[in-house]
């Protein structure tokens, strides 16, 4: 492919042995990580976050709303949150690629609290308006401040609405009661939370409460709390803590649970999670 990302050197990723997932630096509502893979492959499973990654090697191919799609090298990719999708190497080879994870929340806020842009075709070559984009994974490992945040929401809100057409049309829906209840759902991730208690805080009815809550953050309240649990647990397991007790330590019912919440979330189980991240600090200190 003729497009290439300024500051971006593929062969990084290349010289590390075997497959890895690698996080860089992050932000509240941000996350960028950097994957290689050869023969594995995620199986189906659903973000609650919007993924935009870009194609650093490799041909990559997934199935997304229908229909399979083929992203190659130096080509972006978009996936709205909670549609489900697959993703894998299209040939051999192998692939690697870098991708952004961004909470809705915060994309929403970059917007001033409009619905979610909806990204019809998630397959996309670069464009002045997404440069900016393709940068914050160009430069993965730099480290994201107040400001940084704030300059890189702005710029993903602004490619997602430029994708989407212009935005989405305005829907009347009360943003701070919604934020209340994001606000108590990650408070209370590892705890029962009744429907009642949620329409105390929004003042809502639950139904109304669960539309509105999709059109602020893309996916269900359940579903929210869960993927907050999913952080939870995927955070102890890369810091080394067994798989039972970071289920238990997130508020899942036992192991079981949060594997199938895990693989359903991530597209593998907790254990191959713990096998690639706790790979990656020795493949680091082999590189020149």
């Amino acid at each position: 492919m003729p497009l290439t990302l300024r500051g971006l050197d593929p062969s990084g990723l290349e010289r590390s042995c075997g497959e890895l997932i690698r996080a860089g630096a992050g932000a509240p509502g941000l996350e960028r990580v950097a994957v290689r893979l050869a023969g594995r492959a995620f199986s189906p499973h659903r973000h609650d976050t919007y993924a935009i990654g870009i194609t650093t090697a490799g041909v990559q191919t997934f199935r997304y709303r229908g229909a399979r799609r083929i992203c190659l090298r130096g080509q972006l990719h978009v996936l709205h949150p909670d549609e489900l999708h697959d993703g894998g190497p299209a040939t051999p080879a192998g692939f690697a690629y870098r991708i952004l994870y961004v909470e809705p929340a915060l994309i929403g806020e970059a917007l001033g609290g409009a619905p979610l842009p909806f990204v019809a075709e998630p397959v996309h070559d670069l464009t002045p308006a997404t440069r900016a984009v393709a940068e914050l994974l160009a430069g993965i490992d730099d480290p994201l401040d107040d400001l940084a945040r704030a300059d890189a929401a702005a710029a993903v809100a602004g490619a997602l609405r430029h994708l989407a057409g212009g935005g989405e049309p305005g829907g009347a829906f009360d943003g701070a009661a919604m934020g209340r209840v994001r606000e108590h759902l990650v408070a209370c991730a590892r705890e029962p939370v009744r429907a009642e208690a949620l329409e105390r805080i929004s003042g809502l009815d639950r139904y109304t409460l669960a539309r509105q809550f999709r059109l602020a953050y893309g996916t269900s309240p359940d579903r929210y709390r869960t993927m907050r649990r999913l952080d939870l647990a995927r955070a102890a397991i890369t810091a080394g803590t067994p798989l039972a007790a970071a289920a238990a330590e997130a508020g899942f019912a036992d192991q079981s649970h949060m594997t199938r919440q895990f693989r359903r979330a991530f597209g593998m189980t907790p254990g191959m999670w713990a096998a690639l991240t706790r790979r990656e600090p020795a493949a680091a200190r082999r590189r020149p």
